[in-house]
């Protein structure tokens, strides 16, 4: 591990325990059934903590999408070119990608930031931090470099903000490939159970695909040492942006919604390599990239919402906000059974 990256392991703070008990001890007086309102209850508990606050709101919502190309892309493990990278960096600059009608939505503060792209990406609102034009092949080699790592991390790091909630995004044609392969690694899957069709390439390629990260995950077998090792030699610049960005804003003390296939691979390694960040992340949906929902369970963690998403982009977390932010206002509006004259029995 090199110097500069010493901040990957300070310890994030607890949640508050006092907040999350008056919250606790809140939901029981509300005037419904306990438990009645299911994860409603619980979320609106674990903002208390986050805030330090028994009666939490989300206002401040930070989105921010990371835009990387990938080295495996050209070995065919996707159904598009990777000039699609660019485009799409273009597009979020304009507004108009799904992640910016959802963002609008919930006047987040958004931003799109270039890691590295085969086709140059260009607008004056896109946040230059390019490493290289893409990762290597890592079916031959190493990914990345522990240089462009350690840059790629910053990168995420600097995007941390105080804020109520950080959502990541990713956009990177070939980080399926990635992802499945840092997961395989991770938690010893196969990669048969792990991988997905991505983009929708049919049978064949990902029989491909398949193959190219089995091979890749016995060449690098014996380097595989680490969480931080996993995401160099397998992983990619917007992943390992989004790793940092996480372990930021946990260590900030601010909550993060994690979105689908990539972003939870960035949450798992960030949760390997700092474990005090968990409490803060929050598993925002399921995608339905076939793979997502054994990584969830080798996690632990049930997502919110269900809804056959696969767009990436920060997409189902920004639709989760708004779960959350309806956990909130019941949490906060509903009258307790003193307040509108029930009399409860002990």
């Amino acid at each position: 591990m090199t110097e500069e990256l010493t901040w990957l392991y300070e310890a994030a703070p607890a949640p508050d325990e006092a907040a999350r008990a008056a919250a606790a001890a809140r939901q029981k007086q509300l005037i419904k059934p306990e438990g009645a309102l299911g994860r409603l209850e619980t979320i609106a508990v674990d903002f208390a903590g986050f805030q330090g606050n028994p009666k939490p709101k989300l206002e401040r919502l930070s989105v921010c999408v990371f835009g990387a190309d990938h080295g495996i892309a050209t070995r065919g493990t996707s159904r598009f070119p990777q000039a699609v990278t660019s485009v799409m960096l273009r597009m979020f600059c304009e507004g108009g990608a799904a992640i910016n009608a959802l963002s609008r939505t919930h006047n987040a503060d958004f931003a799109a930031i270039n890691l590295g792209c085969v086709v140059p990406a260009e607008h004056p609102d896109l946040i230059d931090e390019v490493i290289a034009p893409s990762t290597a092949d890592f079916s031959q080699e190493s990914a990345m470099t522990r240089e462009q790592l350690a840059r790629a991390l910053t990168a995420g790091q600097r995007q941390s903000v105080d804020c109520d909630c950080f959502i990541g995004g990713d956009m990177g044609i070939g980080n399926t490939a990635s992802a499945a392969a840092m997961f395989a690694a991770l938690f010893d899957l196969k990669v048969a159970d792990i991988t997905g069709r991505g983009t929708g390439i049919d049978d064949a390629a990902l029989t491909h695909k398949i193959e190219l990260i089995e091979s890749a995950l016995a060449l690098h077998q014996s380097a595989l040492d680490s969480p931080l090792a996993i995401l160099r030699i397998l992983g990619g610049f917007e992943i390992a942006a989004l790793t940092g960005a996480f372990i930021a804003s946990a260590q900030r003390g601010v909550p993060v919604l994690v979105d689908g296939f990539m972003a939870t691979a960035a949450a798992a390694i960030g949760g390997a390599i700092n474990p005090s960040i968990k409490p803060w992340l929050l598993y925002a949906h399921l995608s339905d990239e076939s793979g997502h929902k054994l990584a969830l369970d080798c996690l632990g963690e049930t997502p919110l919402l269900n809804l056959n998403m696969r767009l990436g982009e920060g997409t189902g977390a920004v639709l989760a906000v708004d779960i959350v932010k309806q956990a909130l206002n019941v949490h906060n509006q509903m009258f307790t059974f003193s307040e509108a004259g029930i009399p409860v029995e002990d």
